[in-house]
């Protein structure tokens, strides 16, 4: 996560057109065009995958909004029938017959349209609460698969932005939308036709107003599609900022952080006003369009329908019909409109999931993994090179091995590597070149549910889920018992404190383990690892926040604790390091002092010498 002292949305979320700056004027047109076709495939191709699984229901669903709009469409004619045959009747009783039977067709109708309204209503809720469902699903499942490196530079304001506030963009089509467009484009094609099958003339007179709502649409779609990305891009900086704030508050408050917080907070939010009022301006034009040239088409139909109607070359009945099919003509485009806003957002929604759901995981998981069935622990750095940033090597090519069992110490300035072959030997990262070996097997070849069997890492950041502290420590084998759990506890000191809680291990986790103190949370950490018992045991910066009572419990344990099991620790205290058989002094990614804690104190001079001096020195 960021700073919160720089809680600011990253460059690309705030201003996304940052990234054409310095671009030839020619040249941007072009590649905005090429990206923009290539996220509607993308976006295309993840809803294809959505709804490709429903397809037989949504075949359903098409039917029955096809019985549902031609039992809308079937009532004007009726109507027609009713004026023209039962009002003036050529015999006695016959319009009254008529009339009656032209009543209960327009029942029957209503109560089939009814009907299928209802079904709609059933099975489109159902793919679209199941298509969300499985949206949610891949979208969590994929942001758990990448790795470390995706997440140190996808803020979580964004990963939150994306299961948020995009998901309900899609939701709001799928509930809404596509109701909207299939009805609107069903009744505007089915009433063209029966406009010009009532009366040709009148038909081609309305269809002239057909070019003008063709340019208005094509015009609205196009302005959208950039003002709805613009919208969902604002959306997405506001959250990355309001939640990168509240999680660093304590940073925030401790620096006096809160104005210039407030100041950022302003930007972002009146952005996304300007963009929503832009959307807001677009529907203002469209929309009083749409009804414009309609209300102008229906008062020429009428004025023309008149004096047909007195020549006698037009019904009563026929221009009573038309005129109502003219309002449905009419009011599919404001539909259209209506679903263009879903639409346009939607699509914003989904060029941003579908971009998360392309993003491929730096660490790869082995297409035919070896299987390790109990893992020995033997670790080995073959000529491992690696950069966080290309021509920046953080290790220009260490070789390391850590047999099986053996306790090794990292120990050198920071920005000397430590923690990074920690990451490696974990795998949260690959190496640039050369091999990071378990048991001889290259990490990249062993199944990940292996691999995270075998080699756990407990770093100083140590998250705490909600839940029970039971549950915390559960983390690493879930079908722990309740006694495997208070031994683990026990094992590393942290029972004491535990049972001393209100609700002893019961007690609930508040808020990232608002209610325990640094050390223990640490502990908890450590019990959660053992508990796991893993063939290889990484601790990072692990004792960094332990008090001196506490150190010592866990000096204590970890003497017991680390026997027969591969261990690497990363650690400032020497009290820590100590404890491990081996010591290794790096600087720059490079290894300057190998050997026992004690041969490099007893050699008098070097690094490691030095540093234990210092620290004897600390203690008088």
């Amino acid at each position: 996560m960021s700073d919160p002292q720089s809680a600011q949305p990253r460059a690309e979320e705030h201003d996304p057109d940052s990234r054409w700056r310095g671009v030839a004027a020619e040249d941007v047109d072009e590649v905005a065009a090429t990206q923009s076709l290539v996220l509607r495939d993308r976006s295309r191709r993840l809803l294809g995958s959505l709804l490709r699984p429903h397809r037989r229901t949504l075949v359903a669903i098409l039917g029955v909004v096809l019985v549902e709009n031609a039992a809308r469409l079937a009532i004007p004619y009726l109507v027609k029938v009713g004026i023209d045959d039962g009002i003036p009747p050529m015999k006695a009783g016959d319009g009254a017959t008529i009339l009656t039977w032209i009543i209960g067709l327009v029942l029957a109708i209503v109560l089939v349209q009814a009907v299928a309204r209802q079904a709609f209503l059933i099975m489109a809720g159902r793919v679209g609460q199941q298509t969300l469902l499985e949206l949610r699903r891949r979208l969590f499942r994929h942001f758990q698969r990448l790795t470390p490196a995706f997440h140190d530079r996808y803020t979580s304001g964004r990963v939150i932005s994306r299961s948020t506030s995009d998901i309900d963009a899609i939701e709001e089509m799928l509930d809404t939308g596509f109701d909207g467009l299939v009805t609107a484009m069903l009744t505007l094609f089915g009433t063209a036709i029966l406009l010009l099958v009532l009366d040709l003339e009148l038909g081609l007179i309305a269809l002239l107003s057909f070019p003008f709502l063709l340019w208005l649409t094509a015009w609205f779609r196009k302005q959208s599609a950039v003002t709805y990305r613009r919208t969902r891009v604002t959306i997405a900086a506001l959250i990355v900022h309001f939640v990168e704030s509240m999680t660093g508050i304590r940073a925030v408050q401790a620096f006096r952080r809160e104005g210039r917080n407030e100041e950022l907070f302003a930007e972002v939010n009146d952005d996304n006003r300007v963009a929503n009022e832009n959307a807001f301006r677009l529907v203002g034009l469209f929309m009083p369009g749409i009804k414009l040239i309609g209300n102008v088409t229906i008062a020429a139909v009428l004025f023309i329908g008149a004096y047909r109607v007195f020549d006698g070359d037009v019904t009563i009945g026929v221009l009573t019909a038309f005129l109502i099919y003219l309002r449905q003509f009419f009011e599919p485009m404001q539909e259209i409109s209506q679903f263009y806003n879903t639409f346009q957002s939607a699509s914003a929604a989904l060029e941003k999931l579908s971009g998360v759901l392309e993003e491929e995981p730096e660490v790869v998981e082995p297409t035919r993994p070896v299987s390790l069935d109990t893992a020995h622990g033997d670790v080995l750095l073959r000529d491992v090179e690696f950069e966080y940033q290309p021509g920046r090597p953080v290790l220009p090519g260490l070789g390391l091995e850590i047999p099986a069992g053996q306790t090794l110490a990292l120990v050198g300035t920071t920005g000397a590597g430590k923690t990074t072959i920690a990451k490696l030997v974990a795998r949260f990262y690959d190496p640039t070149a050369g091999a990071v070996l378990l048991d001889g097997v290259n990490l990249r070849d062993i199944a990940d549910d292996d691999l995270r069997r075998d080699v756990v890492m407990v770093t100083q950041e140590n998250f705490m889920f909600a839940g029970s502290i039971a549950d915390n420590i559960r983390l690493g084998k879930p079908t722990a018992t309740d006694a495997e759990v208070r031994r683990a506890a026990d094992s590393i000191g942290a029972s004491t404190f535990i049972e001393a809680m209100p609700s002893g291990y019961d007690t609930q986790v508040e808020s990232r383990g608002g209610r325990l103190s640094a050390g223990q949370k640490q502990l908890i950490a450590f019990a959660r690892a053992f508990l796991a018992d893993p063939a290889v045991l990484i601790l990072d910066e692990a004792t960094s926040s332990l008090d001196v009572p506490s150190e010592r419990l866990v000096q204590r344990a970890l003497r017991t604790i680390l026997a027969d099991r591969t261990s690497v620790i990363i650690a400032h205290r020497l009290t820590t390091v100590e404890v491990a058989d081996r010591v290794v002094v790096l600087e720059h990614g490079r290894i300057v002092e190998d050997g026992t804690p004690s041969d490099l104190v007893a050699a008098g001079s070097g690094r490691y010498a030095d540093l234990h001096d210092a620290w004897i020195a600390s203690l008088a």
